[in-house]
C-alpha cells in the first residue's frame, strides 16, 4: 500500500515537491475507522568521519580542515505507517493492507514539519476523540488521559460574540 498525495500515488522521492523536507500524514485503519496523524522526514542526514585518504585529499584548504562530511540517506518513508503502539501491533499481525495512508502536507524544513503536525492534530482534535484516533499524545506533553474528564466541544459550533 503506497502513500497518496493530492490524488497521486507516491512511489518515489522524486515525486515530492522540490525542497520537501518531510510530510504530515493521516493513516487510517479501515476496519476500525481509527486514524493516526503524524509526521515523517524524507531523508536522514548524519555526520560521517572522514577517512585517511579523504583527509589527505584535502590539500590547499584554507583554515581548519573538516574532519567529517554530511551523508544523506533516504528514510523508510515508503514503508512507514506510524510509531504508535496499536498501529505497530496491527502491522505485526500482518494487516498492512487494512491501512489507507494519505499525505496531508509537504513542508520544507524541520520546524514547519512539527508546526503542521501539531496544527493538524489540533484541527482534528485527536486527543478529544480517542474512538476516532490512535494518537494518545501530542508533542509528548499533552495526553488523552489528561482530557478524560473534560467534555468534548466542537469548535465549529461555538459562537463567538
Amino acid at each position: 500500500m503506497s502513500w497518496t498525495y493530492q490524488g497521486n500515488k507516491m512511489v518515489d522521492i522524486t515525486q515530492f515537491p522540490e525542497n520537501t523536507y518531510g510530510f504530515v500524514y493521516i493513516n487510517k485503519h479501515i476496519p476500525s475507522g481509527k486514524s493516526y496523524i503524524g509526521k515523517k522526514v524524507l531523508q536522514f542526514t548524519k555526520k560521517v568521519k572522514l577517512g585517511k585518504k579523504e583527509l589527505a585529499a584535502l590539500t590547499g584548504v584554507v583554515g581548519r580542515r573538516p574532519s567529517y562530511k554530511i551523508a544523506v540517506k533516504e528514510s523508510d518513508w515508503k514503508n512507514y505507517y506510524g510509531s504508535q503502539k496499536d498501529i505497530k501491533q496491527l502491522l505485526r499481525e500482518g494487516k498492512k493492507d487494512e491501512f489507507e495512508r494519505t499525505i496531508l502536507k509537504c513542508v520544507p524544513n524541520k520546524k514547519s514539519l512539527t508546526y503542521f503536525e501539531l496544527k493538524y492534530q489540533m484541527i482534528y482534535q485527536v486527543l478529544e476523540r480517542p474512538d476516532e484516533f490512535f494518537n494518545d499524545n501530542i508533542l509528548g506533553k499533552f495526553f488523552t488521559k489528561d482530557l478524560e474528564d473534560i467534555e468534548y466541544e466542537d469548535p465549529l459550533e461555538i459562537k463567538i460574540h
